[in-house]
């Protein structure tokens, strides 16, 4: 890890900030390395302290300004809105504490406006990632602006355990936080929903949801390791005259295609909307 790195500040530990932190702790690359981790109710902050240090790591709770100056690499976790309150409290400290990096995971804050909020021209990394990286099983996707490869590289070994991560060009970065960044919540209702068919049909709840996940988790696994498109894995299960074209000729009839395209399409409008576009 390089030595600007030694100190790795988290200001927002909400449940992505949280998850992050789990994931950069548990990193190879964060041997020797001290997390300061500040929240606007401190308690929290207090709360992942401990859990981190529980971990093994070096964890302390701080002030929003304490991280911002004793850090080299610092994390911001708060909601878009409440950035430029942040960078009014911190971004004195930051003019004056020489070299850092700044990860933001704000949705529709470019790295631009970050430096401008900032009032230095300091590397910055943005990142969309999502909620199942708490369980190393996220998807994070990457861009930065100022960063070098040096920096980028050690930043993607401190958070390989979140799971998948993948560099592409910033005007991608809001497409790609509408399908995989809001993507879950739309999948958890997916499996609610199958759920929901299984007790129709007499399944206890507990069971009927062990096997939607289940069956979600081997689709998508299908997905990623067979490299073979969706629709012929789903054209595999579909036998002619069959019991799941039938339930697939019901999905049709409800628009679920179009339902979950038009999801994805709200999302990203919605960021481009937070971010004045």
């Amino acid at each position: 890890m390089p030595k600007k790195f030694n100190t790795i500040g988290f200001i927002g530990t909400g449940n992505m900030g949280s998850a992050l932190a789990h994931a950069a702790a548990k990193s190879d690359a964060a041997a020797g390395v001290r997390f300061l981790l500040s929240n606007r109710t401190a308690s929290k902050a207090e709360t992942l302290a401990e859990e981190l240090r529980h971990a093994g790591a070096d964890a302390r709770a701080v002030t929003n300004a304490e991280a911002a100056r004793e850090c080299g690499l610092i994390f911001l976790g708060v909601k878009p809105q409440m950035l430029e309150g942040l960078f009014s409290e911190i971004a004195p400290v930051l003019r004056s504490s020489g070299d850092f990096t700044l990860v933001t995971m704000a949705a529709g804050v470019s790295c631009e406006r970050i430096r401008e909020l900032a009032g230095v021209d300091c590397p910055v990394v943005r990142i969309m990632p999502n909620t199942p990286a708490a369980i190393g099983a996220g998807v994070v996707q990457i861009c930065s602006l100022g960063a070098d490869e040096e920096t980028l590289s050690e930043f993607e070994a401190l958070l390989r355990p979140a799971g998948l991560l993948e560099r592409i060009p910033e005007n991608l970065i809001d497409a790609a936080a509408a399908v995989s960044g809001c993507g879950p919540a739309f999948v958890y209702m997916f499996i609610e929903a199958l759920a929901d068919g299984g007790v129709a049909c007499g399944l206890p709840r507990d069971k009927a949801v062990a096997f939607a996940a289940g069956a979600v988790e081997g689709a998508a696994r299908m997905v990623l390791e067979s490299g073979k498109h969706p629709g012929a894995l789903k054209d595999a299960v579909t036998s002619p005259a069959g019991t799941t074209i039938q339930g697939v000729r019901a999905l049709e009839a409800g628009g679920f295609r179009s339902a979950a395209m038009e999801a994805v399409i709200a999302a990203y409008e919605r960021t481009l909307e937070i971010a004045g576009k």
